[in-house]
């Protein structure tokens, strides 16, 4: 199900996002299902101001992040571990033992696939944050990803690397060409989702999404299925909706 909200910026976008977080930062021990890329930044921005305006604690809260690429260093600058401490961790004082990134350093990425699944089975995400990108992928289980899926390595797309290039000086050459993500099964496992989407190049992303049918070739279609959606657009996201 469903519940779509329409704004006519990229901070209402946020705001709204962050609306629903507070709501669930209030619970006594809250488990958050994390993303990088451009779309959750404003989000972030908000819960740090939040903490330096209010001092809302983090101690009790546990994290987990969809992806991490495959074979950069966690102290790459483009790494999804170096992310989330430059554009969240270390602003909100988050204890580190309670952070959960999957592995992408290791000689046997399918053992350290086994492990974040393993991971996420402790506890049931309550509020996970997605972007979608502009072929339909969530995470990174691009198209055909099947619905079962759990954590597994993905090959991601040349048109998701070109995408992502802007973040490795523009040369597609550098971005990695695989990840570990959270499987579409596994995402789907947490209690409410938001879903992120600002700008036209993902307005049909989103109409597939949301209107078009379900199936492996756009995999956020697989949302249909969850109980509490809520999709936060600005007007060009929302263009063909």
């Amino acid at each position: 199900m469903f519940n779509i909200i329409i704004t006519d910026s990229y901070d209402k976008v946020s705001s709204e996002a962050f609306r629903i977080m507070k709501e669930e930062l209030k619970k006594e021990a809250p488990v958050l299902g994390l993303a990088t890329g451009s779309s959750p930044i404003g989000l972030y921005k908000k819960m740090i101001a939040d903490h330096n305006a209010n001092g809302t604690s983090y101690d009790n809260v546990t994290t987990y992040n969809l992806d991490e690429y495959i074979g950069l260093p966690r102290e790459h600058d483009q790494s999804y571990w170096t992310f989330m401490h430059e554009n969240l961790f270390d602003q909100i004082e988050m204890p580190e033992e309670n952070v959960h990134l999957p592995d992408g350093t290791g000689t046997d990425p399918e053992a350290s696939c086994r492990k974040y699944e393993e991971e996420l089975s402790v506890r049931q995400i309550g509020l996970q944050i997605l972007g979608i990108g502009s072929d339909g992928h969530i995470g990174f289980n691009e198209p055909g990803t099947p619905f079962d899926s759990l954590t597994h390595i993905a090959e991601l797309t040349e048109q998701t690397r070109r995408d992502n290039a802007r973040f490795f000086d523009d040369n597609i050459d550098l971005v990695p060409k695989e990840s570990i993500t959270m499987g579409l099964a596994s995402i789907m496992k947490a209690a409410k989702i938001i879903v992120i989407a600002t700008g036209r190049n993902k307005a049909d992303a989103v109409y597939g999404m949301i209107k078009g049918p379900k199936t492996e070739e756009c995999p956020a279609s697989i949302l249909q299925d969850h109980d509490d959606v809520t999709v936060i657009l600005d007007e060009e996201a929302a263009a063909r909706l």
